[in-house]
C-alpha cells in the first residue's frame, strides 16, 4: 500500500513525527489542500503502531464544552465520506452510544451535556432507564444490585470503525500524493536556532527543515524536552481487551463511567473492551492480569450471561493526559514547532479533523479557528477547557 524509501533526503519543507493516525492525516490534508506534498513522516515503529493501533475505535461528539462539541462534531462529518475518499472499507458502523448514568448527579450532568449538544445541533437526549432496558433487555439494569441504571445520554451518532484501516487509507493518500513514510526512523534530537527550529536528527540521518509537526502521543514529553517547551502532559497506560468472537447480540456502544467500562462489538464478533486509566503514571505499554480481572467483574455486572465467554487477549497504550482532559494543539513558544498532543484516551475519534486543522495550522502558520481553545497558553493563562466531564472513563 506504500512505497518504502531508500533514503532521507537532506532537506524537506514540513517533517511530521509519529506515523500514527494523526500524523499521517495531517500528512495527507497538507498535500490534498494545500498542496504541500515535500512532506517526510518520520515513525520509530511501524506505521499505525502506536495508540492508533491500541484503542477502541469509538467515534462521537457528545462531549461537554462548546469547543470540544464542536471540534468533534466536524470530525463525525468528515467519517462519514472517509472510507469513499479512500476506496477503501473501514468497517465504519454507526451503532448508538448510550452512557450510562448511575447517580443522580450523572443524571445532571447527562442533562448538561444534552442540552450542550442540542445547542450546537449534536443529536443527544437523556433517556431512562425503561428506555435502556428496551434497548437492551439482555442487559442486567441493576447492575448486580449495587449500581442501578438510573437513565443514560443517548447519542445517535455514536460509531466504530477499523482503526488500522484508518491508518492505512490516510497512509496510502498521503503516499500517493508524494509524501514520503519512513518507518523504523527514531528521531534522536531537534534542532532550534534563535527560537526557532532547523533541522531534525534522527537514527538515520540529519534533515534540514523548518516546520516539525510533533504527533507521538505517549512519547510526547520526550518530543518537548527536545525543544525546551514545557507542557503540563502526563503519561498514564490505557488499557483494553477482547473477548472471543460471538454471534451479533450487542448492537449499541455501552459506556459506564461509575463502572468504569465501554464495551462495543465488532464486525468480526468480538466485545472490544476499555476501562478507566491505570491510576500512576508509566511510559509504558505492557497489560495486567489485574486489569482483566476487574474489568471482567464489571462486565459481568452489566451482562451475567458473558460468564462462559473467554478472553482472547489484551494490550495497552500510552495515554498523555492534561488537567483539563483537552488536547493541545497548535504553535508552541518555538517557532515551526507545532504540537498536537494531550489525547489521552479520545484521540482515534478526533483524527479526521485533527488532520484537516493540524495541516490548516502548519501551512499558514496560524492556528485554525477550530482549535483556539485548545492551545498551549491556556494553562498559563488559567483559561482550561473543561471537558473532564465528557471523557475521563477512558473512551
Amino acid at each position: 500500500m506504500f512505497r518504502v524509501p531508500a533514503r532521507l533526503r537532506p532537506a524537506y519543507d514540513v517533517v511530521i513525527i509519529g506515523a500514527g493516525g494523526h500524523g499521517l492525516a495531517a500528512a495527507y490534508y497538507l498535500a490534498r489542500e494545500h498542496g504541500i506534498s515535500d512532506v517526510c513522516v518520520l515513525e520509530k515503529g511501524w506505521l499505525g503502531g502506536g495508540n492508533t493501533g491500541r484503542n477502541t475505535t469509538i467515534v462521537r461528539s457528545n462531549y461537554l464544552t462548546p469547543e470540544g462539541v464542536a471540534f468533534y462534531d466536524r470530525s463525525v462529518q468528515l467519517w462519514q465520506d472517509l472510507g469513499e475518499d479512500f476506496d477503501l472499507n473501514l468497517f465504519y458502523s454507526t451503532r448508538g452510544h448510550y452512557t450510562l448514568a448511575h447517580t443522580d448527579a450523572s443524571i445532571r450532568t447527562m442533562r448538561w451535556r444534552a442540552e450542550v449538544n442540542k445547542h450546537l445541533g449534536v443529536d443527544s437526549e437523556v433517556v431512562d432507564a425503561a428506555a435502556v432496558q428496551e434497548a437492551m433487555p439482555m442487559m442486567d439494569i441493576t447492575c448486580g444490585g449495587h449500581a442501578e441504571v438510573l437513565g443514560a445520554l443517548f447519542h445517535a451518532p455514536g460509531a466504530i470503525a477499523r482503526h488500522d484501516a484508518v491508518a492505512w487509507g490516510y497512509g496510502r493518500g498521503a503516499d500517493n500524493r508524494g509524501v514520503e513514510i519512513h518507518q523504523n526512523t527514531e528521531v534522536t534530537g531537534i534542532d532550534v536556532e534563535g527560537g526557532r527550529v532547523t533541522g531534525v536528527r534522527t537514527n538515520r540521518g540529519q534533515i534540514k527543515t523548518r516546520k516539525v509537526l510533533c504527533a507521538v502521543a505517549g512519547s510526547t514529553p520526550r518530543l518537548t524536552d527536545m525543544v525546551g517547551v514545557r507542557t503540563p502532559i502526563y503519561i498514564h497506560p490505557l488499557q483494553a481487551m477482547v473477548s472471543e468472537p460471538m454471534k451479533p447480540w450487542l448492537d449499541p456502544i455501552i459506556v459506564s463511567g461509575s463502572l468504569h467500562v465501554y464495551v462495543s462489538q465488532s464486525a468480526r464478533g468480538e466485545l472490544v473492551m476499555g476501562a478507566s486509566l491505570d491510576p500512576y503514571e508509566l511510559h509504558s505499554s505492557r497489560s495486567t492480569l489485574d486489569f482483566a480481572e476487574g474489568l471482567c467483574a464489571h462486565m459481568l455486572d452489566l451482562f451475567p450471561s458473558l460468564s462462559h465467554v473467554r478472553v482472547a487477549r489484551q494490550w495497552a497504550g500510552m495515554a498523555d493526559m492534561t488537567p483539563d482532559f483537552a488536547p493541545i494543539m497548535g504553535k508552541t513558544p518555538v517557532e515551526g514547532f507545532y504540537l498536537d498532543s494531550g489525547w489521552g484516551t479520545w484521540g482515534f475519534k478526533a483524527t479526521p479533523i485533527c488532520g484537516m486543522t493540524m495541516a490548516h495550522t502548519v501551512a499558514n502558520d496560524a492556528n485554525h479557528p477550530l482549535i483556539e481553545g485548545f492551545n498551549l497558553s491556556r494553562f498559563a493563562d488559567y483559561r482550561l477547557t473543561g471537558e473532564k466531564g465528557a471523557a475521563s472513563v477512558g473512551h
